[in-house]
Formats: structure tokens, C-alpha cells, sequence
């Protein structure tokens, strides 16, 4: 058996496309999507990573604006280039590239982003919203995930999902999002990670295993159930070289995989553009209501 790619290139092509004909619409209504992203330190993949999403952006016709702070910025310093984010009417939505230098503070950061205008979908509030199956920006490489796996007609409701790794932007709300009744999801869920005595265990029951755990070549062939899709999530870098959770000969066991390279990547960053434009589009819609009051109430 020879694994179908799910290739997330391609797929992130399309959905660029289709951004393109939304972001021309918006400008026909006087407003152009406007991104924002943080970034502190000198982080070589941070900083190429961020490259991307610029460039990305220039692509559909989303404006991106950019705020580099240096590797000895202060939580002050952050909070106030949050601050002036959240503050700008003009940007839509934007990020806090991650992870922070040592010494910040991740949650205080995090939780001080405009929930309206988290484009990541990290946010308490948003990510309250997954847990209660509520609309709203979600976490991009979840949902580029279960785009993935849908557009390639990988079957996935009421069948097995397995997650390996519970980290805050991929394994924990991807089995949220996976778990919800909506199309493309309604699974039975399993979280593990490399804490788990019999890791393979679990990974052998999974029709569909999603490896997010940051721990290069963990899954090998025999863990995985022929015929079984395949999601390498996790990466690493060792030196210049980006390496993946799954090593390549699962794909002689799988029914389907993501290449280590054209896969999850892709759509996680067309995600993001996603959550931009439609930050962009609630601009456009009446403003929210303050918690705890109803439209036409006196």
C-alpha cells in the first residue's frame, strides 16, 4: 500500500483564490483587511515564519502590518504593542507570534489580545467558544486539519480520531473541534501523548492519527492501522532541517498522509488569512451586544 498525500499546498492555493475574490468584494465596500503580528526576539523560524504570513497576505490583498520587538523586551514593552494593536481600528486582526523569549509571560499576553481581533483563535474567550460548540475564530491548524481531511473525503464522523500531543494550539482543540457535531468532525476522540506508557497502543486504533507532538520520527509503521490517514502536525528543527512527529515509511501503511513538507504548514497559514477576513467582514456587521443582553430587550 502506497499513502494518498494529503497535500495542504494545493489545497491553501485554493483557498487563497477564493480570499482573493472576498478581499476584492470587502473593497468594494470601502474596507481592505488589514493584519497585524507581533514578534519578540531574533527567532530564526519565528521570524520566517512571520516572513510567510506577510507574504501570504500580499497575495490575497490583506494589508499586514508588523511590530519586531528585541530579545530583551519587557512585559511592559509587549503589553503595550498589544495595546496599540488592539486599539487601532484600522487592524482587523492580528497575532503574537509564539513561542515568547524566557522571562515573558505567555497567558498574560495572551489573554490581554482584543478576542475580537485574535486571528489565531487562542484566546480563553475563543477558545470558551470551541468548548461550547459557539461560533467563532478557531485555532488555524485544527481547522486547517479538518479542512484537510474533509476536501480529500477522509472519513472522519463517528470513526476514530487519536491525538497525540495536548498542546494549547494544536492537540487539545483539535479534539475539541473534532469531537463537535459539525461536518467534517463528530468523532470519537482519544488524546495521548509521550507520557503514555503504550503510546502504540493507542495509535493503532486510530482510523485517523494525528501527530502533534513535537517529537521527531515518534510515529513509525508499526504503530499505525493499515489504511489508517495520517497527520503529521509536530515538527522540530534540527538545525536548518524541519523534521516531522511521522517517519516517511508510515506512507507504506497508510491510506493517506501528509508530506513533511506541503502539508499541515499550508494550511495553518491559510487559516489565519481566513480568520482575517472574517474579522475584517464582522467590521462590516452591527456590533456585538454587551454579555448578558438580548437584541430588542428594553
Amino acid at each position: 500500500m502506497s499513502a494518498r498525500i494529503l497535500d495542504g499546498e494545493r489545497l491553501a492555493q485554493l483557498i487563497r483564490s477564493e480570499l482573493k475574490l472576498k478581499v476584492a468584494d470587502l473593497a468594494r465596500r470601502g474596507i481592505r483587511p488589514v493584519l497585524g503580528t507581533i514578534l519578540v526576539g531574533n527567532d530564526g523560524p519565528s521570524a520566517r515564519y512571520v516572513s510567510m504570513k506577510h507574504k501570504d497576505c500580499e497575495e490575497v490583498g490583506i494589508e499586514s502590518v508588523h511590530q519586531h520587538l528585541g530579545p530583551t523586551a519587557t512585559q511592559g514593552e509587549l503589553q503595550a504593542a498589544i495595546d496599540r494593536f488592539n486599539m487601532d481600528s484600522s487592524v482587523h486582526a492580528y497575532l503574537l507570534q509564539l513561542p515568547l523569549p524566557v522571562g515573558l509571560d505567555q497567558w498574560e499576553a495572551l489573554t490581554a489580545i482584543d478576542p475580537a481581533k485574535d486571528v489565531d483563535g487562542l484566546h480563553p474567550v475563543n477558545l470558551g467558544r470551541l468548548v461550547m460548540g459557539e461560533e467563532g475564530p478557531l485555532p488555524c491548524t485544527p481547522s486547517g486539519i479538518v479542512k484537510l481531511l474533509a476536501s480529500n473525503a477522509v472519513p472522519v464522523e463517528g470513526r476514530h480520531v487519536v491525538v497525540i500531543g495536548r498542546g494549547l494550539t494544536i492537540g487539545r482543540p483539535l479534539a475539541l473541534l473534532m469531537a463537535l457535531k459539525r461536518p467534517g468532525c463528530n468523532a470519537a476522540v482519544t488524546v495521548v501523548h509521550t507520557g503514555v506508557p503504550d503510546l502504540a497502543l493507542y495509535a493503532r486504533q486510530a482510523d485517523v492519527l494525528v501527530a502533534a507532538a513535537g517529537s521527531p520520527g515518534l510515529v513509525t509503521p508499526d504503530m499505525v492501522k493499515a489504511g489508517a490517514a495520517v497527520v503529521a502536525a509536530g515538527v522540530s528543527w534540527e538545525g536548518k532541517r524541519l523534521v516531522s512527529d511521522v517517519e516517511d515509511s508510515v506512507a507504506e501503511v497508510a491510506g493517506w498522509i501528509t508530506p513533511r513538507i506541503g502539508g499541515v504548514g499550508p494550511m495553518t497559514r491559510a487559516m489565519l488569512l481566513v480568520n482575517a477576513v472574517a474579522a475584517a467582514e464582522r467590521s462590516l456587521a452591527e456590533p456585538p451586544l454587551p454579555v448578558g443582553s438580548k437584541r430588542g430587550s428594553r
